[in-house]
């Protein structure tokens, strides 16, 4: 296989680029420095692009080292053919690979092996040959041999027999036919085989038939958990006799007696080997393609909640919700840092009111609260009830959020939290952390294991190892196009800047601690085992707000502070310009220039140029300032309120297979299924829609006993274009 050649016939990319990307990737260099500081290269491939490419490119050179392994076993074997080798060079899957190289694997004990040792080998050659006038039973006569275990002729015609269900077996044309056939026209179904309350959550699939080319990835799954938690059996069927006459076709070639025995062995083949092996792999086939779905949609809905604007400079309390052992308070300044804790008992069974109304009126008097976070769990909604009239009584302006409290039990019993809080509880770890992931969500959800962020669909089912990876390029692209404070960041915060990990994160904080601030980008190079390789992978993400340098407060890499320097200086600007905001007529200075004459002088390309001019027009910028504010409100509405009909703004909370979840004020999120979002056609709700987006929807459904909404997405453009 040519790599090269399948990545550019994959990816629509020039030769040049491609070329560049695999030499960069090989060359040791992070993605997001890639995406950021070679797009001259790459022809501004975006991260997304890369990190797909590059999991391309490792399984393409993994197929080809398999294949050089399989190839390598069959020549020792003495058994390579040109016939294999074309085969093995055609293969563009491990799965195909896998099929050829079957015949020639080192066998468990079989009874084909058994019968081969029996030396019954030549009798199932005879057999298959099928030819005329052949008596079977004076041939299989020959083969008995009490020694060999042996013992009559039916005996010997069973062995050959056997052999040749292994033989039909092993044919990789036969096992790909049968395999694409059940992808095609097979159906899955599932039977409910076990009682009992956690039973009802597999109420669908109690009796569930659908075409496998037609089943949507989150069932798939969920046949998968209801199976492996033994509620559920499931399995793949297709129609065993025209199966047979498939498997049948490369080997049945005459209706003599030889041909009846060959088909009979075909039969056994297809039941007993063939099929509960594909239908093996057409399951794990199914699987990874769902798995991959899903991880995937974790994907696409964590990146827009780790972007959520920052609610910056604003003094937050932070309420931990919950009924008995009452709501944990903590109170933070504008930078995060912990002011003061107290617990109130608001919600039932205390239901102290009035106490925790006069305690957190003190509380927002004395360090000037501005904004509530509360928690989304457990007594969120008695919580949310009792703020709302809190605020009312308030003669200031305070508003209030709710936010999703997930992962932030796992946070606050974590090892990182005991030593960021050693004196404090998990419960008020908890609500330090709730208040923390409104004003920053990003450097606060960074601490989170992903998995626990709780904005994906069945991702404690996912192979951990691949959701891990694609997490982790997540939190690394969230990281690295925001830019990290190098004087302020958590170890957590500056593991995922491109080039560091968590012992060099580690080192740079103890370092800021024994010797104070940062002065420099380039005191960095002082930090333990941090190189110039890791260097120049992690300083353009890195920011100084107050150093020496201008350029250390934006994405200008140091590589290109002499050109940037160069730039300023061609249209009379110096750095102080810069600092004081007084060069925001570069671009049309630029463009009256020539932007290609300027790029030569200065010694760039064109594309790095223009990114240095968007830099030092806004130093210090952060991308997630330019996105939606998030939604602050000072009433809380009830269920009982909507009516069908209502249009509302709402925010997407979650983004799944089938639809989106969608905050309305409301303590239970509504529903938008797929069908409702527009009238086109989208395989995906993510077509449209993405986690913290701002969206106005109509109430289409009310329903107070099962606490269920329905909206429509649709329904409201209709009446506005309307």
């Amino acid at each position: 296989m040519d790599i090269l050649q399948t990545l550019l016939n994959e990816f629509k990319l020039k030769k040049e680029h491609t070329e560049n990307i695999i030499a960069l990737i090989d060359d040791g260099n992070t993605i997001p420095f890639i995406a950021r500081y070679r797009k001259e290269m790459t022809g501004s491939c975006d991260d997304q692009v890369l990190r797909t490419f590059n999991d391309r490119l490792l399984y393409l050179r993994s197929l080809e080292k398999r294949k050089d392994e399989v190839r390598k076993s069959i020549i020792e074997q003495e058994k390579m053919t040109d016939e294999i080798s074309t085969a093995i060079d055609a293969a563009v899957s491990l799965t195909e690979v896998e099929d050829i190289y079957r015949p020639f694997k080192q066998k468990k004990k079989t009874r084909a092996s058994v019968a081969k040792e029996k030396g019954l080998e030549p009798l199932a050659t005879l057999i298959l040959s099928q030819e005329q006038g052949v008596d079977v039973q004076s041939e299989a006569k020959k083969f008995v041999n009490e020694e060999k275990g042996v013992k009559s002729e039916k005996e010997a015609i069973e062995g050959a027999k056997d052999i040749i269900a292994e033989t039909v077996s092993d044919d990789a044309n036969v096992r790909k036919k049968l395999r694409n056939l059940l992808i095609k026209n097979g159906e899955i179904s599932s039977k409910l085989i076990k009682d009992g309350d956690e039973a009802k959550t597999y109420e669908m699939y109690k009796d569930y038939a659908e075409p496998v080319s037609e089943i949507k990835n989150h069932r798939i799954l969920a046949l998968n958990r209801g199976e492996n938690e033994g509620y559920l059996k499931v399995k793949i069927s297709f129609n065993d006799e025209i199966a047979c006459k498939i498997v049948g076709a490369t080997y049945i070639k005459s209706d003599n007696e030889l041909g009846k025995l060959v088909k009979e062995a075909v039969e056994d083949s297809y039941k007993r080997l063939i099929f509960p092996s594909v239908e093996n792999e057409v399951r794990s086939l199914m699987t990874d393609e769902a798995s991959e779905q899903a991880i995937k949609m974790f994907e696409t809905n964590l990146k827009p909640l780790l972007m959520q604007p920052p609610v910056k400079d604003k003094v937050v309390l932070g309420l931990d919700p919950a009924y008995r052992t009452g709501c944990k308070i903590a109170v933070v300044d504008g930078t995060g840092k912990f002011l003061e804790k107290t617990v109130v008992f608001p919600t039932p069974p205390q239901n102290k009111i009035d106490e925790a109304k006069a305690e957190l009126k003190k509380l927002i008097k004395k360090w000037g609260v501005q904004v509530i976070s509360i928690g989304n769990g457990t007594a969120s909604h008695e919580s949310e009830v009792f703020v709302s009239e809190l605020i009312k009584e308030i003669d200031a302006p305070v508003e209030y959020m709710v936010v999703n409290e997930a992962g932030a039990s796992v946070y606050s019993a974590s090892s990182l939290a005991a030593e960021e809080f050693p004196d404090f509880d998990v419960t008020v770890r908890s609500a330090i952390s709730i208040a923390r992931r409104l004003q920053d969500p990003l450097a606060e959800l960074i601490k989170i294991d992903p998995k626990s962020i709780g904005v994906g669909q069945y991702q404690h089912d996912m192979d951990k190892k691949r959701l891990d990876s694609v997490l982790a390029g997540v939190l690394e692209d969230c990281v690295n196009s925001v830019g990290v404070d190098l004087n302020t960041a958590s170890a957590s915060l500056l593991k995922y800047v491109a080039g560091l990990n968590a012992g060099i994160a580690k080192n740079i904080v103890v370092y800021r601690e024994e010797n104070g601030k940062f002065k420099s980008r380039q005191d960095i190079l002082k930090i333990p085992k941090l190189g110039e390789k890791a260097f120049t992978q992690c300083a353009g993400f890195l920011r100084i707000t107050d150093g020496k340098n201008i350029f250390d407060n934006t994405a200008v890499h140091p590589e290109s502070y002499s050109k940037a320097d160069k730039l300023l200086k061609l249209f009379g600007y110096t750095e102080d310009d810069v600092k004081n905001g007084n060069i925001s007529d570069l671009p049309q200075k630029l463009d009256a220039y020539g932007q290609k004459k300027a790029a030569e002088e200065i010694g760039l390309d064109m594309i790095t140029m223009l990114d240095i001019v968007a830099e030092l027009l806004k130093p210090g910028r952060d991308v997630r300032d330019s996105l939606p504010k998030p939604t602050l409100r000072k009433e809380i509405m009830d269920i009982n309120d909507l009516k069908v009909g209502m249009q509302i703004q709402g925010t997407v909370r979650n983004v799944i297979d089938f639809g989106a979840f969608i905050d309305i004020g409301v303590h239970q999120d509504g529903l938008v299924h797929i069908s409702e979002i527009t009238d086109r056609y989208i395989k995906h709700p993510s077509e449209v829609l993405k986690v913290g987006q701002s969206v106005v929807v109509e109430i289409i459904e009310v329903d107070t006993k099962k606490n269920r909404i329905g909206l429509s997405l649709k329904r409201v453009k209709k009446q506005v274009n309307g």
